[in-house]
């Protein structure tokens, strides 16, 4: 029970790894539709992200509270998460192809994640070398998928 937090990592890398070919086929059969397929992602976020939820709750889960600090962070995320998706449809209408956009978006945004969560949660000592050798790695690991990407 102490790992079962690593099936929904496994879960979400599964998921968001397959987010931009997913999106970019809904995109072509709506005709190049962006707009569309976002309506479309706004739909299946409302069944995941709110019907699923409300019902957990229901279920007594968790208690029925929120806070007000909370509400606003959270909210947040939820925008930052929408916009991240507005950002790697409107990419792929504007020319961007899948095996192009995703390297770019699932090796930065761990970078920014990374450097957000060090200013936010002030380490209590400097990272080692070994950090900054990791994000350079996902930095070049992204560069070589577009160097040697398939044609």
């Amino acid at each position: 029970m102490k790992l079962a937090w690593l099936a929904f990592v496994l879960g979400a890398i599964l998921s968001w790894g397959a987010y931009v070919p997913f999106i970019h086929e809904g995109q072509i059969a709506l005709g190049r539709g962006p707009i569309r397929a976002f309506l479309c992602v706004g739909g299946a976020y409302f069944l995941t992200a709110v019907l699923v939820p409300v019902l957990l709750l229901l279920a007594g889960v968790e208690p029925v509270e929120f806070q007000s600090r909370g509400v606003v962070f959270a909210t947040i995320a939820g925008v930052l998460g929408a916009a991240g998706a507005l950002c790697v449809i409107l990419a792929l209408k504007l020319g961007g192809s899948p095996i192009v956009v995703a390297p770019l978006v699932f090796a930065g945004a761990p970078i920014v994640n990374a450097l957000v969560s060090m200013a936010w949660h002030r380490p209590k000592s400097a990272p080692e070398i070994w950090f900054y050798v990791g994000m350079v790695m996902a930095a070049v690991g992204a560069a070589l998928v577009l160097r040697y990407k398939p044609s």
